[in-house]
């Protein structure tokens, strides 16, 4: 009844937002013939578009650039209510994981004439914001993968070294090397770790592994470097999937085991985690976590930790043979009914093209999407101290990292809204994965509509 609730609203919600999608022409507030809106989310990027704005402006005498930017979820909320109003910015940073809706909805303008040439990017950037109509509805911006921050201080105590660490395997049998790991950087209140005699599973003080929550339908940094590199993919297909399918028994294996590190007293428990004011990264600069799965995007905020000395270590290798995680690339899109569209167009070719996307690399806080973008990005992070290999070396070597992109379907705010709680009721209640089997169909009727 909960999933079903959920899902007629997020259902209501999508119909009342495309029935007004064609007749919110008012424009986006703020813009006009010489000034071009652009929204954002992450303040750190901030001052890195600001250069990039100075840049654009001086090779485009007489348009002006103004960016908003706003938190996470204040963003997508405005962001969608700016479309019924009618109040949408010319120009937005889009994310893979909204785009289905968005381009089903129909609120993005085609993007074909700016020549996007797809060997311009990191391999599969470019591809993956190509609508099911055959256009373009996104430039690419920049890239993330996951990848295991630690703890140096604690891993040392613990003895483990960044080479034992970088060669962590596991399975969903017995959890391999990985859990063992995890295990041994457990301590309870006794000062007992969790592969010792005596481990109080009920009182722990340091968890081996920090929690990100349920993962919803994607869990980018909670299980799906386990899914993928034990095989198992969303859908069936790379892009624009008909078929969900966590029904399958690896996926559901996986999972099981993922969250039976909580039940062990190895990963910090449901509990704990709070997506305003207690995420992973939180719990380790408690020192209330050993280490935590993250995105390249926090690689500031762990090496910022007062005290805390962190390190980087690839994802574990699977029963696949390979190490995987996912690979998310941002885009800029621009709004279908933008009151300065040509400007716009202007401003989102800027974005995607080298000069500014060195610039943005140049700030060292996110991996821009060109080549040499990447290359300023990890040059910047050189010079800061951050050794940033864990993240690039699965892009650059092919042949032991799988990467892959969040799943691209229709109704991805229905897939949400039935996978969140499913994960949730699994994660912290203890509800059996096969529960999963009746969540998928849901979502398979949905999409079969």
């Amino acid at each position: 009844m909960r999933n079903r609730t959920r899902t007629v609203v997020a259902l209501t919600g999508a119909l009342a937002l495309s029935l007004v999608s064609g007749c919110a022409k008012g424009g986006s507030a703020g813009s006009s013939a010489d000034t071009v809106t652009y929204w954002l989310w992450d303040a750190n990027q901030l001052p890195a578009y600001e250069a990039c704005a100075k840049g654009f402006e001086r090779q485009n005498p007489g348009l002006h650039v103004n960016i908003t930017q706003l938190g996470w979820d204040d963003y997508w909320t405005k962001l969608t209510a700016s479309f019924i109003a009618g109040t949408q910015p010319d120009v937005f940073t889009d994310h893979i994981q909204k785009f289905g809706q968005f381009a089903d909805l129909k609120v993005l303008e085609p993007l074909d004439d700016l020549g996007i040439d797809d060997s311009a990017y990191q391999p599969g950037l470019a591809a993956n914001w190509m609508g099911q109509d055959g256009h373009r509805y996104g430039a690419p911006k920049d890239w993330d993968t996951v990848a295991l921050f630690y703890n140096k201080k604690m891993t040392q105590t613990a003895g483990l070294s960044a080479g034992d660490l970088n060669d962590l395997s596991w399975n969903p049998q017995d959890g391999g090397s990985f859990e063992k790991a995890i295990a041994h950087l457990t301590v309870d209140r006794n000062g007992k770790r969790g592969d010792e005699p005596g481990f109080d599973r009920h009182h722990v003080k340091v968890y081996g592994l920090a929690t990100n929550g349920g993962g919803d339908g994607d869990g980018q940094t909670q299980w799906s470097t386990f899914t993928a590199s034990a095989g198992w993919t969303y859908t069936d297909k790379q892009r624009w999937g008909t078929t969900y399918r966590y029904d399958d028994r690896t996926f559901q294996a996986t999972v099981k085991w993922y969250f039976g590190l909580a039940k062990k007293g190895y990963m910090a428990p449901f509990t704990d985690y709070n997506s305003q004011s207690n995420q992973a990264n939180t719990q380790v600069a408690a020192g209330k976590a050993a280490t935590a799965f993250d995105g390249a995007w926090m690689i500031s905020t762990y090496a910022g930790f007062k005290g805390i000395r962190t390190g980087t270590a690839v994802t574990p290798l699977g029963p696949t043979g390979k190490r995987a995680t996912m690979m998310n690339g941002l885009a800029d899109s621009v709004t279908r009914h933008a009151r300065n569209k040509q400007g716009a167009k202007k401003w989102v070719n800027y974005l995607a093209s080298d000069a500014c996307q060195k610039t943005v690399g140049s700030y060292g806080i996110v991996f821009p999407a060109t080549p040499d973008g990447t290359e300023a990005a990890v040059a910047a992070y050189k010079k800061k101290g951050i050794d940033v290999t864990a993240f690039t070396e699965p892009v650059a070597d092919k042949k032991d990292f799988t990467t892959f992109s969040y799943p691209i379907t229709n109704y991805a705010a229905d897939v949400y809204a039935l996978m969140h709680p499913a994960m949730q009721d699994i994660f912290a209640n203890g509800a059996s994965v096969s529960g999963l089997d009746k969540t998928n169909s849901q979502i398979n009727l949905i999409l079969d509509q």
